[in-house]
Order: structure tokens, then sequence, then C-alpha cells
């Protein structure tokens, strides 16, 4: 949190330089000319910055506010389109999964068909073999199968003998021929089961090469929207850094035209004296403490807790730190700048000892008060109200949670 306000510091004294050159070149407006920070104008003229200068720096502050808005608009569709992106993403893998799965199972059953192909095709061969032997047996014999069927049936001792032996031959002859025939139809069947396991194979493979291309795909589309969403996200930080510098920017202008209109008056009226008294008076004197207005402070930060931490914001429905603290005390009867660093010159320093509910705790990273980023309201025992920082609501916290505070001041 110090490192981001301190950058917002740092953003809004260059906002705060880029204006003066438009400061000195501005032509005079008839108003009374007081003492300011810039150098002097043409002229022989002491600068401050004038309404239209002030107008712009409003309207500007104003653009960015409304720059800011849209892109929060965007960031939060481009969040919407990360998740679509991410659940697309997690059903390509599943589908690719169950692709890959498919396609296991499709090589399995092909390895497998080709190991049926292959015992068929050797079952076939063995047939082939016995009948090629039945054929060459009968070959050697010298006559054909029916001439050595015939010799058999010559040389049977009685009818009844020459019945089984013919029997016999033509029961041999057509198992051989059943067998051969039905390991060549085993063999075929399982050729044309293998091919079709093969092509079922070549098929699944095809499928999860489509599906392994819309998974990347779908990859590609969830990083790229990652990516985009972290750019929407750090334009968003700066465009939030910048709407801070400018609404500074305004605070700052504004305060230098009240104190060099406030010179001015001193010096019109001519009088040294009560220039000293203004000069030295606390605001404490022309607004003094009251426990009423204290508590009626309070009160009000307790009715915000809870709410969002909002850059420049002065309710009802957010605030910033100086926003929260300007407008428990306005409850309280003090008109207090949106400005940490203001609202500590606008207050009357005390000590750690002196600190009374109402009171106001500071932090700077320099030690020096014009630095200050962040202030709370002390509530009492050690318990402060703050607007802590982006993304933080406004809560009860411990005095300690930062760090001993740099100054106490009680408004």
């Amino acid at each position: 949190m110090a490192r981001r306000i301190l950058l917002t510091l740092l953003l809004s004294l260059t906002a705060l330089l880029g204006l003066l050159p438009a400061v000195q070149a501005a032509p005079a407006t008839g108003e009374p000319r007081a003492g300011g920070p810039a150098a002097g104008r043409a002229g022989g003229e002491e600068p401050y910055p004038t309404t239209e200068e002030i107008d712009r720096a409003r309207a500007d502050a104003e653009g960015k506010a409304s720059s800011a808005a849209a892109l929060e608009s965007a960031l939060t569709a481009a969040r919407a389109e990360l998740d679509r992106a991410g659940r697309a993403a997690e059903q390509a893998v599943e589908a690719y999964n169950g692709a890959q799965l498919a396609l296991t199972r499709a090589r399995v059953e092909e390895d497998a068909a080709a190991q049926r192909a292959a015992a068929a095709e050797t079952e076939r061969a063995a047939a082939a073999e016995d009948a090629a032997r039945l054929a060459a047996e009968t070959y050697r014999q010298g006559v054909g199968a029916e001439l050595s069927a015939l010799n058999a049936l010559l040389g049977a001792h009685g009818p009844r003998e020459a019945g089984d032996r013919a029997a016999a031959v033509g029961q041999v002859s057509e198992r051989t021929r059943q067998i051969l025939d039905a390991a060549t139809s085993t063999a075929t069947a399982a050729r044309s089961a293998s091919a079709a396991a093969r092509a079922a194979t070549e098929t699944a493979g095809k499928a999860a090469a489509e599906v392994g291309a819309a998974k990347a795909r779908a990859e590609q589309r969830l990083a790229a929207q990652q990516g985009e969403v972290a750019a929407a996200g750090r334009r968003r930080e700066q465009l939030l850094a910048e709407l801070a510098a400018a609404r500074n920017t305004t605070v700052e202008l504004e305060r230098q035209r009240r104190e060099a209109l406030e010179a001015v008056a001193t010096r019109e009226a001519g009088s040294a004296a009560r220039a000293a008294a203004n000069a030295k008076a606390a605001p404490s004197a022309a607004h003094p403490w009251s426990a009423e207005g204290a508590a009626a402070a309070i009160a009000f930060a307790k009715s915000t807790i809870g709410l969002p931490y909002v850059w420049g914001g002065e309710g009802p429905g957010g605030y910033d730190c100086s926003g929260l603290i300007m407008m428990a005390w306005r409850e309280g009867g003090r008109q207090l700048n949106h400005f940490a660093a203001d609202q500590y010159a606008q207050s009357t320093p005390i000590g750690y000892r002196q600190l009374r509910p109402g009171d106001l705790v500071f932090w700077t990273d320099t030690g020096r008060a014009a630095d200050i980023y962040h202030v709370g309201l002390y509530i009492g025992d050690d318990q402060m109200i703050e607007a802590p920082r982006a993304g933080m609501p406004i809560k009860q916290a411990s005095l300690w949670i930062m760090g001993t505070p740099d100054f106490y001041a009680r408004p």
C-alpha cells in the first residue's frame, strides 16, 4: 500500500508540474494575483491557478474516472470470457482424453485381430500340407484317388471288409476336403477382421488428431484470454493511479488558489498583525474540539465499515482514506480537505499519550508531514477505523497494523 500511495503522490506531482506551464501562459483574468509555489508570470504577476485551470483539472479527472469505469466493465467481460474459455479448454481436454483412450483400444483390437489372422493362416497352411501329403501318397502308389480306392477294395477279404475299406477311403477324402475348406474360410475371415480392425485404428487415429488440434486451439484461446485479462488488469491499475493523480492535482490546484486568495485578502486589509495571527491560528482554535463532535465523527466512520475502498471516494458508496476522514469529521462539525497531508496541517499535532477518540493518526515513508500517504480515525483502546486500500473494505483495525504511526493530530 505504501508503495502504491507513494507512486500516486509522485504521479500527482508530475501531473501538477505538467500543468504549471499552462498556468504561466494563461492570460490575465482581472483577478488579484497572490503568491504561490510556482515562479512568476509574464508582466511580473504572481501566479496562482485560475478557475479555468481547476475546471480543466476536474474535467481531466472526470474523463479518467469515465475511462476507469469503462475499463472496469471491459475487464468484467474479459473475465467472463476467460471463464468460458477455461470451460471450453477443460471440455476439449476431456474429449482429447476420450479420443486417446478410443485409439488405444482400437490398437489393442488391431493387434488381437492380427494375431487371430496369423493363427488362422497357420491352421490353413497345416490343413493344406495334410491334403498335399495325402495327394503325394496317392501319387506314389501310382494311381489316382479313385484307382487307389479301387485297389483297396480289391484287396479286401470278403464283401464286408471291402465295404468297410470303401467307407473309410471316402470318409478320409471328404474330411480332408472339409478341414481344408474350413481352414481357408477361417483364414479369409480372420484377414478381413484384421483389415477392419486396422481401418478402425486409422479412423480412431484421425479422430484423435482432430480432437488434439481442437484441444490445442482451446488452450491457445485460454492462454490468449488470460493474457488479455492480465493486460486489462495492469491497465486498470495504471488508470486508477492516473485517476488518483488527477484528483490530487485538482485538490492541489484548489489549495493553491485558496491560499493565494487568502493572501490577497490579507494584503488588501493592510494589517501585518492580522496576517501574522491568521498564519499562526490553529484550525482547532476556530473550531475547538468537542467530545460530541468526536463521537459524531466516530459514529459516521463506524457506519461505513464494510463499504469498499474507492479511489478518491467521498461516499456514499465508498471512500478512500482521506475521503472517509473528511466526511466523518464533517459530521463532527469540522471542515477538512480531501488530502491526508492537508488534514494533518489543518489539525493540532499531538503525541501518542495525548490520543483521544476522534483524533487522527498518519503514516509516511519519509518522516515528512508533506509526504503523508495514509490516515486513520482513532476510536480508543489502540483501535482505529480506516479505508485501507483498493480491494479491501473499510474496517476497524489495530492502531499498529501498519507499524507505529508517524504523526498524531486533533482536528
